[in-house]
């Protein structure tokens, strides 16, 4: 199977380039090669790669510049997949995108099932939710998989913040009001070729693909809030005296970007369907005992 993956150099995309070694043709592209601002380069580079699945973990991920970008952040989330999408059923291809627990506006107090109606409350989650429509319109085997809180060692990310800033203050004010689950961007890649292999392993790889066709959940399991998932970190990666980790309201440490107070999502379809997902204290655990970087490569 010849694949396609967008978004090389990011946080999940690094991380796939690894995990799919061995399950078919990879040709992995980084921004310079498949800018998704571009959208006529975005047709052309599938139109010559011609892939039999597209991967595509690339994104517009900086939530609250999107507030001030809404037009390029749309270009990349919500309009480059339909088109992708579009060559995709061109050439009888199939496509994995990954989207975000911010398509949900945070006012339930249960995890969320991916027949929960999506209402997103920031420009990211509206464009993520664009991205999801755009896709399931083309009417191609797809599957779209929302995930949460993603961090890893590799890149900008939650993790890499909190183990630089507690090693360099004496105390941290962590937002405590809001829940999710911390997903490593490692468990993220393991859990999408081990999908990407169970439909090579099928008769009709694309078929197999297009029978499951559909938006899941995949986050790593449990839940937690920023403070809680900082005390984690830290009790993990430091020795002798750390800072204090001081609980704040959401409206304490305002933002341009408005987050939902809770966004954690049911993985249990996930799950049922293709494989088991950790819990976030094993997986934060299994990412820490990864060396950085290209180590990981």
């Amino acid at each position: 199977m010849r694949i396609l993956l967008t978004g090389k150099t990011g946080q999940v995309g690094h991380e796939l380039e690894r995990s799919l070694r061995g399950l078919g043709e990879i040709i992995a592209l980084d921004r310079s090669q498949m800018d998704l601002s571009d959208l006529d380069q975005v047709r052309d580079v599938v139109r010559t790669v011609k892939p039999a699945l597209i991967i595509n973990p690339a994104a517009y991920t900086a939530v609250d510049k999107a507030e001030s970008e809404p037009e390029l952040a749309m270009r990349i989330n919500g309009e480059a997949p339909g088109v992708m999408a579009e060559e995709a059923g061109k050439i009888g291809a199939a496509m994995i995108h990954y989207s975000t627990d911010y398509v949900f506006d945070g006012s339930k107090d249960r995890p969320y099932l991916e027949t929960d109606p999506t209402c997103p409350v920031n420009v990211y989650g509206s464009t993520k939710l664009a991205g999801e429509q755009a896709i399931q319109a083309a009417g191609i085997p797809h599957l779209i998989f929302r995930t949460s809180w993603v961090y890893g060692m590799y890149g900008k990310n939650f993790l890499l913040t909190m183990m630089r800033l507690a090693q360099e203050r004496d105390e941290l004010r962590i937002v405590a009001d809001q829940h999710g689950s911390p997903t490593w961007s490692g468990t993220i890649a393991d859990s999408t070729a081990a999908v990407v292999a169970k439909s090579i392993q099928a008769p009709d790889a694309i078929d197999w693909l297009r029978q499951h066709s559909g938006i899941y959940h995949l986050t790593c399991q449990g839940q937690t809030t920023w403070h809680g998932f900082t005390q984690a970190i830290v009790a993990a990666t430091m020795t002798g005296k750390t800072p204090v980790l001081t609980p704040i309201a959401t409206q304490d440490y305002p933002l341009p970007a408005k987050r939902p107070a809770y966004s954690v999502m049911s993985g249990e379809k996930f799950i049922r369907n293709f494989s088991d997902l950790p819990s976030w204290e094993n997986a934060l655990a299994s990412c820490l005992q990864k060396k950085t970087g290209s180590d990981n490569l």
